[in-house]
C-alpha cells in the first residue's frame, strides 16, 4: 500500500509531488533544498549552510514515519559545484556512522530548483 508522506516541519514541494511515499516499509523522500520553513525561503548561505539545513528537513520527513538516519540506506546528493564536495560531504557526514553509512552518489548539475547549490534525495527502510 503506498502511503503520502507529508510534514509541516519540512519544507511544501515546489511541485506536483509529495514529501515522501511509503511504500511497505520502505520511504522514497523527493529530493530537498535548503528550504527555511519558517522563513519560507531558501537559505543562501555557504555550502555547509545550505547541507545541514538539508539534512535537518530530510530529519523532520523521516521523525514524521518514525524513522531516524540510520535508517537510510540510500541517498543521491545533486551539486552545482563539484569543487564542493569535500566541504558538503564533512557536513553530510556528521549525520551518519561512517561504518554504517548507506549507499551513496555524488552528481553534478547545471541548476537545481530555486537556485540551490545542493539537493539530496535519501531511501530509508524500516528495519523490523
Amino acid at each position: 500500500m503506498k502511503k503520502v508522506v507529508n510534514t509541516s516541519n519540512a519544507p511544501h514541494p515546489v511541485g506536483p509531488y509529495n514529501q515522501a511515499i511509503l511504500v511497505d516499509k520502505t520511504l522514497y523522500m523527493s529530493g530537498q533544498i535548503a528550504i527555511d520553513v519558517k522563513k519560507k525561503q531558501l537559505i543562501k548561505g555557504t555550502i555547509e549552510e545550505e547541507t545541514e539545513k538539508i539534512m535537518d528537513n530530510i530529519k523532520s520527513i523521516l521523525d514524521e514515519v518514525g524513522l531516524n538516519f540510520k535508517n537510510i540506506i540510500k541517498s543521491t546528493i545533486f551539486t552545482t559545484d563539484m569543487k564542493s564536495f569535500d566541504r558538503i560531504n564533512k557536513t553530510y557526514g556528521k549525520f551518519f556512522n561512517k561504518k554504517t553509512a548507506p549507499a551513496r552518489e555524488t552528481v553534478g548539475v547545471s541548476e537545481l530548483p530555486l537556485g540551490a547549490k545542493v539537493e539530496i534525495s535519501v531511501i530509508a527502510k524500516k528495519m523490523n
